[in-house]
């Protein structure tokens, strides 16, 4: 179902997300990023990845969260340093993405999702998104069952790996 309807962000709430600081919020974004495509990424994506600083914008919100790829996790950057792509978009945008409302595709043609910077990475990045499953937005997926059961997997998975690298 493709909405092309762009809603943007009230402008005091514009205003009052536009003063809060870069760094909390990056660490917000890495924290999603690390618990819903994390365990997703291809070895070829992780690769790509490989100390890249990414950039996402939100136009209408006024934010900005820099970010990279450790080989084992996305984790914040702190500084505004030289980033290597810039992925732009208005927050209900990035939401029906997210959502799988809306392709990427559609919202770049239509001057609504903008990338910049290393092009063959952000095809990297939208190809991995799009064979992605985004259950993020999904109700379903944040309940405290679903939540406590995957941190039982991830927590059972390192503990296994831990132990098979002591024998």
């Amino acid at each position: 179902m493709q909405t092309l309807s762009a809603i943007e962000l009230p402008a005091p709430l514009r205003g009052a997300l536009s003063r809060l600081p870069r760094f909390p919020g990056s660490v917000l974004l890495v924290t999603a990023l690390n618990v819903t495509l994390r365990p997703q990424l291809h070895d070829d994506t992780r690769t790509a990845l490989m100390h890249k600083r990414l950039r996402v914008t939100v136009r209408d919100a006024a934010m900005t969260f820099d970010f990279t790829w450790t080989g084992s996790h996305f984790a914040p950057c702190t500084t505004r340093a030289q980033t290597d792509l810039v992925i732009t978009a208005n927050a209900s945008d990035f939401v029906q993405l997210a959502r799988r409302q809306i392709d990427p595709d559609t919202l770049f043609f239509n001057r609504r999702l903008s990338m910049e910077g290393d092009t063959e990475l952000g095809l990297v990045v939208k190809n991995a998104i799009d064979a992605m499953e985004l259950p993020v937005l999904d109700p379903q997926y944040w309940t405290p069952s679903a939540v406590f059961s995957r941190i039982a997997h991830e927590h059972s998975a390192s503990a296994h790996a831990t132990r098979r690298g002591s024998w």
